[in-house]
């Protein structure tokens, strides 16, 4: 059950609206019609409402890749993916991590060389199996990531195609990139499955098997919570309604700033929430902000812009003192509670239908991402100058200064939002001096703080900063990456006309293009890859200042 603390005005009149709309029965129904009048991209992308059921046909399958995997001897799974593809499969890495017998899970969802670089380091590649996973079988970090490891592969055993698995959607390039080279095995996903729609698909279930999850139990928990979320009476105990109702009535009352309160194990499903939630509502002038790995505050620090989420995993410990005194202070609470981390799989259920559910009180099409293409073309257009010229086109980016930020963000007020976003190598110390530089910024400033590696959350946060309601300032953080890795042109080929110092460099100036031209603020600053010590440095600066 969902119980909602001090729950926001709307709360009750949402859930009469979707009682007399009938919108649950019309979800489950596939009518297009609850979000938008037409149905393009709608009731192709529905797949996930029966994948609960539907997969436990995959489970031969995938059980007979994962006893070949183990009779072979692989140490470690590497898998490329982004967003969608990636994000449930670290959920599971984290929440779980790898079972005796099984080889150990990495995900790389960076394009930053010395973020590859250290996973080449970590990971002995003879003994390491590749999974590459893309929906689309196109996305541009996938594919060059994928061409780097076949050479990397190919270096250490001889037939490297054998070490490879392709996830993927029926006819996409990818099927025949796997079939050209030889791979391990493809799987084709149900295609009317979105990306961030996914983590209950093929896409999660197959590195949930090899780190020895119990698939099948896990999809049991989906299907019961699938069940209870079909139930149409009572309605206002349907736990996906409740959610979705408590949702979508926050932000329209302005508490568009949700944020995530977790137990340390599932940590990382904040993470998955973070892009479902992002890419679903943030659209046409509107959207909900997930807040994720902010700490905790006294409740008097925080604005009537917040909707608080509290994760309880029974037998860990939780923020217990402080969701009571923001209850206490009137701010709305959503309690969920797990039983044991297998709960996960109905919690994917559960907040894939109350996104939905969400999507429909704020009128967006949840399944789209409009802006996220717009950052992508860019993004290549500077990587096609570079092939023209042999240069990306340069400005005088300023180093990073406590004055330099201060002056920017002088301009926020209550209810906006500032969002760092690093190109640079994802780590925990890097991670730790941010998040003592977002709690500065929330106390000197008064606003709410997110955090992003790129390329990473342009496939989640991506798609909100520029088609949300125009309140974020926008924090950019780059270095220049060394020593540099070629990208090959082909799997196998050692030619290359691109690095990913190039390609992440491109990245990050396709997005700041995109970000202004969506009249969005930005700054970006120049700083050392290892940038954990001037981000100290500069938050004490900031703090000294209060």
């Amino acid at each position: 059950m969902v119980r909602v603390a001090n729950p926001p005005d709307r709360f009750d009149e949402l859930i009469a609206r979707f009682e007399r709309d009938w919108i649950l029965s019309r979800i489950w129904a596939h009518d297009f019609r609850v979000w938008k009048t037409d149905p393009t991209g709608i009731t192709d992308r529905l797949g996930w409402l029966h994948a609960p059921f539907a997969m436990t046909l995959e489970l031969d399958r995938i059980a007979t890749l994962v006893q070949s995997v183990r009779a072979d001897g692989f140490e470690h799974a590497l898998l490329l993916g982004m967003g969608g593809s990636s994000l449930a499969p670290e959920v599971f890495a984290l929440a779980f991590g790898a079972q005796p017998g099984f080889p150990a899970l990495t995900v790389l969802d960076s394009t930053h060389p010395e973020a590859i670089v250290e996973v080449e380091r970590r990971l002995d590649l003879s003994r390491t199996l590749v999974l590459v996973a893309t929906k689309s079988g196109t996305t541009t970090e996938t594919l060059s990531l994928f061409r780097h490891f076949y050479r990397r592969v190919g270096d250490a055993v001889d037939g490297p195609g054998s070490r490879f698995v392709a996830i993927t959607d029926p006819g996409s390039p990818l099927v025949d990139i796997a079939a050209q080279h030889g791979f391990r095995k493809s799987f084709l996903n149900d295609p009317n499955i979105g990306g961030r729609y996914a983590a209950l698909s093929l896409f999660g279930l197959i590195p949930a098997a090899l780190l020895g999850i119990d698939v099948e139990k896990l999809l049991r928990r989906a299907q019961l919570m699938s069940i209870e979320c079909a139930k149409h009476e009572p309605l206002d105990r349907n736990p996906a309604v409740r959610l979705g109702a408590v949702l979508g009535a926050a932000a329209l009352g302005g508490r568009d700033k949700m944020t995530l309160l977790l137990p340390t194990r599932i940590a990382s499903f904040a993470n998955w929430t973070e892009q479902l939630i992002a890419e679903s509502t943030g659209k046409e002038g509107t959207g909900i902000l997930p807040i994720v790995g902010e700490p905790v505050a006294p409740s008097e620090v925080y604005g009537s812009d917040r909707l608080f989420i509290s994760f309880a995993l029974r037998g860990e410990s939780r923020n217990e003192q402080a969701v009571k005194e923001l209850e206490a202070a009137g701010h709305p609470v959503v309690h969920t509670e797990l039983d044991d981390v297998y709960s996960l799989g109905g919690q994917f259920f559960l907040w894939e239908l109350a996104t939905a559910l969400a999507s429909c009180v704020l009128e967006v099409n949840p399944f789209d991402q409009p802006n996220v293409e717009a950052a992508k073309v860019l993004a290549r257009e500077k990587v096609d100058e570079f092939r023209r010229t042999g240069r990306l086109p340069q400005d005088d980016t300023p180093s990073l200064t406590a004055d330099g930020l201060r002056g920017f963000l002088a301009k926020t007020k209550p209810g906006d939002y500032v969002a760092l976003q690093a190109y640079l190598p994802p780590g925990n110390r890097l991670t730790d001096a941010i998040t003592v530089l977002r709690k500065t910024l929330r106390s000197r400033f008064g606003v709410a703080t997110t955090f992003g590696y790129g390329p990473r959350f342009l496939h989640s946060t991506g798609q909100l900063h520029k088609g949300d309601r125009g309140n974020g300032h926008f924090v950019q953080l780059v270095s220049d990456p060394q020593p540099d890795i070629p990208i090959p042109n082909e799997a196998g080929d050692p030619a290359s006309t691109l690095t990913f110092g190039t390609l992440i460099s491109a990245q990050a100036q396709g997005d700041r293009q995109a970000l202004l031209e969506a009249g969005r603020p930005i700054a970006t600053y120049a700083v050392p890859s290892d940038a954990a010590k001037l981000v100290c440095r500069i938050a004490g600066e900031l703090e000294g200042e209060g």
